[in-house]
């Protein structure tokens, strides 16, 4: 088989979700983000994961992607889209059962009108600038949204991934001032805002990037991983070169696996200079530049020729791989291509 194969470890991913449900506080709900598909991981198989371990309420980025997460779980979880209520989303909210994340007057009033009655979120914006109401938006129509079926009113940090940076307090004090006297249940916390601590918990978590084994949750177990069938091992000489571009050359006697897999299934290409793959613990240096389907890496020194070389082990986390492409985990994740074959495993 010359397909990589990427296996998902449902049983770390549930073990991840229960360790920052355990830091939410027994009294906080945390909830699951399975947006982008999960993360890049399936989320119908995160989806029903996560809700056999606890979870009850699930969001993703738009409606269109509610559909895998409803059709895993049934009825009954709560469904938020954290883009609100677009034009042409009333029929996907009313038949999925889903709760938009409303973001501004104009779709408060689409939503009234449209699903009178139907249960609705609010988002805050708290200076991220990003989406939600704005203070005074939210001062006009607030005791309007009371009077409605509302579910949750949420706002996202900025900044939560550096503890000690001046905005989160800014923006703690600022949904403070905007909700403090709602007697509706409040989020404002992503993984990075249950690790800054229980100020920040309120009353729904929604753990995103550390369900799937990425910083900044540090003690997260990894859950994505990542084996590369190679193709063909060859002899290179000195003065010799590998890949487009002659950017590698030989300078003794070489041993090049060639790979299958390349940066249209998320292996970005700038990562290979600084990036290696793996037997066991065995470290490969990737050689030339990382093409579309391809990759040679340096094999010279095993004892053995290798079947499979791993991207994504416990020698090599996601966050590891980011720093190689300078990016960051959540985009590692979220690039893993089509071709990958998948398997799910679990305790």
């Amino acid at each position: 088989m010359t397909t990589a194969t990427l296996t998902i470890d449902l049983a770390a991913l549930v073990a991840n979700w229960r360790v920052l449900d355990g830091l939410s506080g027994g009294s906080v709900e945390t909830a699951a983000v399975v947006k982008a598909n999960g993360y890049g991981l399936g989320a119908g198989r995160v989806a029903r994961s996560l809700a056999h371990a606890g979870a009850r309420r699930f969001f993703v980025a738009v409606a269109e992607e509610a559909a895998a997460v409803r059709e895993a779980l049934g009825p009954g979880p709560e469904i938020c889209v954290f883009s609100g209520h677009m034009s042409g989303d009333t029929d996907m909210i009313h038949d999925l059962q889903l709760t938009p994340m409303l973001n501004s007057i104009d779709q408060m009033l689409r939503h009234v009108e449209a699903l009178p009655g139907h249960p609705f979120g609010v988002q805050l914006d708290t200076g991220m600038n990003r989406l939600g109401m704005e203070p005074a938006e939210w001062a006009a129509l607030r005791d309007i949204a009371l009077g409605q079926n509302i579910q949750l009113i949420m706002s996202h940090l900025a900044c939560a991934d550096e503890p000690d940076h001046p905005m989160n307090a800014q923006q703690l004090q600022t949904f403070r001032e905007m909700t403090d006297g709602c007697d509706v249940p409040r989020s404002l916390s992503a993984t990075g805002g249950i690790l800054l601590g229980p100020d920040y918990h309120f009353d729904v978590t929604r753990p995103g990037i550390g369900l799937y084994g990425g910083l900044p949750f540090e003690d997260a177990q990894p859950v994505a991983h990542i084996s590369l069938p190679v193709i063909q091992v060859r002899d290179v000489e000195p003065g010799e070169s590998v890949g487009y571009g002659n950017t590698w050359l030989a300078e003794a006697p070489s041993r090049i696996a060639t790979v299958a897999a390349g940066y249209a299934d998320g292996i970005h290409r700038a990562m290979g200079p600084k990036t290696s793959l793996f037997v066991g613990d065995e470290a490969c240096p990737v050689r030339g530049r990382i093409s579309m389907d391809l990759i040679g890496v340096d094999v010279t020194h095993l004892t053995e020729e290798p079947k499979a070389l791993e991207l994504l082990n416990a020698a090599q986390t996601v966050d590891m791989l980011a720093d190689n492409a300078g990016t960051i985990g959540y985009e590692i994740l979220t690039s893993l291509g089509a071709r990958y074959r998948r398997r799910y495993t679990s305790a």
